[in-house]
Order: C-alpha cells, then sequence, then structure tokens
C-alpha cells in the first residue's frame, strides 16, 4: 500500500462501521467534531459525515475532498488502528485545504 494513497481499506463506508460500540474519543474543533475509535484491524480508517447544513451538494462534496486529502498526506502521523469520523459543522464550507490542516493538525502524532 503506497503511503500517499487512499485505498477501500482506510474508508468507513457502512453504518454499522460508524456507529460500532467502543470507547471513542471526541475533539471538537471550530468547523469539525473528530471521533476516534480504536480498531482491529490494524490501520487507521477514515469515516466522513458532511451533512446538508455545510451548503449545497457542490461545498459538501469540497469540504469531503478537503479532509479526504488531510487524511491521505497525514496519515503516517495520525494514531494507529484508530477509526477517525470528522463530522464538518455549518460554516466549514469557505475553507482552504491549509486551514483545514491547522485547525486539524493536533490530531497528529
Amino acid at each position: 500500500m503506497k503511503a500517499c494513497s487512499f485505498t477501500k481499506k482506510e474508508r468507513l463506508l457502512k453504518h454499522s462501521q460508524f456507529i460500532r460500540k467502543s470507547p471513542a474519543r471526541k475533539k471538537a474543533f471550530p468547523h469539525f467534531l473528530v471521533i476516534m475509535k480504536p480498531n482491529s484491524v490494524g490501520i487507521t480508517r477514515l469515516g466522513l459525515a458532511v451533512g446538508k447544513s455545510s451548503g449545497g451538494s457542490v461545498q459538501r462534496n469540497r469540504i469531503k475532498r478537503l479532509l479526504r486529502e488531510f487524511f491521505r498526506r497525514s496519515k503516517s502521523r495520525l494514531p494507529h488502528s484508530q477509526d477517525i469520523i470528522i463530522v464538518a459543522l455549518k460554516g466549514s464550507e469557505p475553507l482552504t485545504y491549509r486551514q483545514v490542516f491547522e485547525e486539524l493538525k493536533s490530531l497528529l502524532i
């Protein structure tokens, strides 16, 4: 697996993966809520939740692209064997990649 890729194994896609009963740590940021849960898979996985309050489909997809890019570039410095769920809050649509990185960089080890 390449270091700068985002493979299907690293994605949380199913509802059951999002609501799995395990102890979770939550961290709130101005534009995002991050939920981190340990997993038994051995890799760090990412799940995104961007609701309609974040704007139209173009804005929601842009937020998801920025968050996936943050994960892709930073996954070697993120905690291992964790499921990371990032919930975009209202007002996150005008952010640039640099602003997303500055806001979420405290997640990095």
